[in-house]
């Protein structure tokens, strides 16, 4: 049997941040038909979202004290365990509980659980791989979230256009293979923990009394909320500023984000050396800035569409180059450090859409008000890195 290196234990984690792609991003394809289908209210729908998020951001602050305990290959196995459970739930759940509802939270809980592991876990356990450019290797395995969104939203609304909406379920657990197949390979490639690498990690106390922890934390929950606040909208934006259909928008919206966004971080992992990667975010977060100015406000629908795609090449390096950013200035932190900004970025990944949401309603259904309130992120972002380089370790 062929021995597997750390280059198999990378792609292992290309395939994690897919599967997370697959939990975020499947359901939200079917939330019609899980209105019109099954009769579930809206109102619960939205708890649905809700209750992904809450997980994740509950998994992303429990890591940080069990993860060590438990060990990396055991959290990671579980989490694409919980995963596959989650995602084939979706097909499987609503049919054999007695109430459809409830199925569905059964399934996004189990997911919920996988992808707050996955966020954890995938980045440090890349940083702890031998690699010449650890900034590079950060910014290429992140963009396997982005071609995660882009497969999942093509190959599902290409199904549906086949086979019909009632090939759902079983798509559901043709998804579910991907995690399943990713947990087996986690249980034979080679994994090396931070702490084995940088040696005894700091206490979580005392990296919570780095200044520099705080502005990076700051950091990356501006690099959320300017993420997913256009994220999460693009495809209503798309249909409300074009006219077209929800397919399209789905194509042309977030499937365009995502792809420019997984463009400009292969960009960063094949260049990225050349550059500073604090000032490169600085300039990142005023083009992105820019983006949603320029989407807000302009009077034709297509410049409008194209600061929704200038804005995900924008976001693209924020992210991953957070991590990547941390891991110099905070060295030591170890799975701590990773699970603290993890929350932090989740908990920017509510509030930007969140904001768009509630001013957009607030303005008559304006989603030009909503994109203009969320451009305070990425000017954040710019003050938050200006002071990230001023500051001291």
């Amino acid at each position: 049997m062929k021995k597997l290196t750390y280059k198999h234990t990378t792609r292992a984690c290309y395939l994690g941040y897919i599967t997370q792609a697959i939990g975020n991003n499947f359901a939200p394809l079917l939330f019609v038909m899980f209105h019109d289908k099954l009769g579930i209210p809206t109102g619960k729908i939205t708890l649905l979202i809700t209750l992904n998020f809450a997980v994740q951001l509950a998994v992303d602050l429990m890591a940080a004290k069990f993860v060590d305990k438990i060990g990396y290959r055991r959290a990671i196995v579980a989490a694409h365990i919980f995963s596959t459970v989650g995602v084939a739930g979706l097909g499987i759940f609503p049919f054999i509980l007695n109430d459809a509802f409830t199925g569905l939270l059964c399934a996004v809980l189990f997911y919920a659980v996988g992808g707050g592991l996955i966020e954890v876990l995938i980045s440090p356990i890349v940083e702890s791989c031998p690699s010449d450019n650890k900034a590079s290797a950060m910014s290429l395995l992140h963009s396997f979230y982005c071609w995660g969104v882009v497969f999942v939203i093509l190959v599902s609304t290409a199904s549906f256009a086949v086979f019909g909406l009632d090939c759902w379920r079983i798509l559901a657990c043709v998804w579910a293979l991907v995690p399943a197949f990713t947990a087996v390979l986690f249980t034979r490639v080679p994994i090396m923990t931070l702490s084995e690498v940088e040696g005894e990690s700091m206490p979580a106390g005392k990296l919570l009394r780095k200044p520099v922890f705080w502005v990076l934390a700051l950091l990356m929950f501006t690099a959320g909320a300017s993420e997913l606040a256009m994220g999460q909208w693009a495809s209503a934006f798309a249909e409300s500023g074009l006219g077209v259909s929800k397919t399209v928008g789905d194509i042309v919206g977030p499937c365009l984000f995502g792809a420019l966004q997984g463009t400009a971080r292969v960009i960063y992992a094949k260049w990225g050396e050349r550059v500073d990667l604090l000032k490169y975010i600085i300039i990142c977060g005023a083009v992105c800035t820019a983006s949603y100015i320029c989407a807000a406000f302009s009077p034709l629908p297509p410049l409008a569409l194209a600061g929704c795609a200038l804005c995900g090449l924008s976001v693209g390096i924020m992210w991953p180059g957070v991590f990547s950013v941390a891991a110099v200035r905070c060295r030591g932190g170890g799975t701590a450090l990773f699970a603290l900004l993890a929350l932090a970025g989740d908990v920017g990944c509510t509030t930007g859409p969140s904001l768009v949401g509630f001013v957009s309603g607030a303005f008559g259904d304006s989603f030009s008000a909503g994109l203009a309130s969320a451009s305070v992120f990425p000017l954040m972002l710019v003050v938050f890195a200006i002071l990230c380089r001023k500051l001291k370790d």
